[in-house]
């Protein structure tokens, strides 16, 4: 399953994503990857998630990327939830491949039962229709 927190920067979304990880924590059965720009909230984030600076692994494109999360899934097989902050920027995502790097992660979100759970700097109204059905907020 994935999730969006989507609005504009400064609006709060990076909170409410480390909530939301540090909730769902306490009662997980697998365990939780937050994947940052840096590691500027790993004393905001519960000791039992595992916080990973996408920018020490030199990713340059989106196809990487997708790359580096099948190596996350693959090394963990107890692996329930990412979360993906800043996801335009450490993705490497705009608007000629976005919907093409969403199909990937609901493709492998339902082939490894992994959810994710991203925090994008777009407001709804701009997002393509086909990603408006994963937002489950909007600021």
């Amino acid at each position: 399953m994935i999730s969006i927190i989507s609005g504009q920067k400064g609006k709060g979304k990076t909170k409410i994503l480390i909530e939301k990880a540090n909730t769902e924590v306490l009662n997980a059965k697998g365990s939780i990857v937050f994947l940052d720009k840096s590691n500027r909230h790993m004393y905001e984030l519960n000791t039992k998630i595992r916080l990973v600076n996408v920018r020490e692994y030199f990713i340059e494109n989106h196809s990487e990327f997708i790359g580096f999360i099948c190596g996350i899934i693959s090394g963990d097989h107890d692996l329930q939830t990412i979360y993906l902050d800043s996801f335009l920027k450490n993705a490497f995502v705009d608007n000629s491949n976005f919907e093409h790097v969403i199909s990937k992660l609901e493709k492998i979100s339902e082939a490894f039962k992994v959810d994710f759970v991203l925090s994008i700097s777009m407001d709804y109204e701009q997002m393509p229709d086909s990603v408006k059905k994963f937002v489950i907020v909007s600021l």
